[in-house]
């Protein structure tokens, strides 16, 4: 167990036991979550933009949800997430959920550390939420197989990668672009550098992208969901008659 490691383990059990949350945490011990729902911020390193933080709250409590404020470790405000952007989350089942959603450009004046979301109700109560951040990047994927603008190729059987600088798992998204872009696949989590396409899934004579998006962790009761992830760029191949 490294030393970084050790002193934000220390870190979070001293805040477990300090920390004002105002509701009781739905997973013993992780910060994460509250009665309401889930907090989460990834460090995003996307093509052709700086390092950004994605901010993220699911609830399927979104009709009570009056605002939501993120602050830093400093408790100094990051941002108040807007309510009109979200990601909709239907399971049969479960209650419809929204995921809020808003990116804020990461700068000199942000630092590792325990950031805080506190939500208002519209019934006047407050909950508050915490994620420990590390500010750090994640690699790009760019050596890839079968390389981009590849044309009139036999249809592949597996896309492969060369493992991305501080990745443990990937996920792949592969569109029909001869159908409108539409998502064809969007896999499992990876933990290895390639994906062996499902037989059947690609045709003869088509036109495919796939994007690589790489992270470092999962569920993790410090980091969330995952720290810090990279997207690729959309790669593009045509398959042969």
């Amino acid at each position: 167990m490294n030393l970084r490691f050790c002193v934000i383990v220390t870190i979070f059990l001293n805040t477990v036991f300090t920390s004002s949350i105002i509701a009781a945490p739905i997973k013993s011990g992780d910060q994460h979550y509250n009665n309401v729902g889930f907090f989460d911020i990834h460090v995003c390193n996307w093509p052709n933009r700086p390092l950004f933080f994605m901010n993220l709250f699911s609830t399927p409590q979104f009709r009570q949800v009056q605002e939501i404020y993120i602050y830093s470790p400093e408790n100094k405000l990051v941002s108040k997430m807007p309510l009109d952007k979200f990601r909709i989350i239907a399971k049969k089942g479960k209650p419809e959920k929204r995921v809020f959603i808003n990116q804020v450009d990461i700068n000199k004046d942000f630092s590792n550390g325990w950031y805080t979301a506190e939500i208002k109700m519209i019934d006047g109560s407050t909950h508050r939420a915490k994620d420990y951040v590390i500010i750090d990047e994640v690699a790009i994927v760019n050596e890839i197989n079968p390389q981009d603008g590849a044309e009139a190729i036999l249809i592949p059987k597996r896309l492969q990668w060369t493992p991305a600088q501080g990745a443990a798992y990937y996920q792949i998204f592969i569109r029909d672009l001869w159908n409108d872009g539409k998502l064809i696949l969007k896999s499992k989590l990876l933990d290895k550098p390639y994906l062996d396409i499902p037989q059947g899934l690609l045709e003869a004579d088509r036109w495919y992208s796939w994007v690589i998006h790489a992270r470092d962790s999962r569920e993790h009761v410090l980091l969330g969901d995952f720290n810090h992830g990279s997207l690729s760029a959309e790669y593009k191949f045509t398959t042969a008659p």
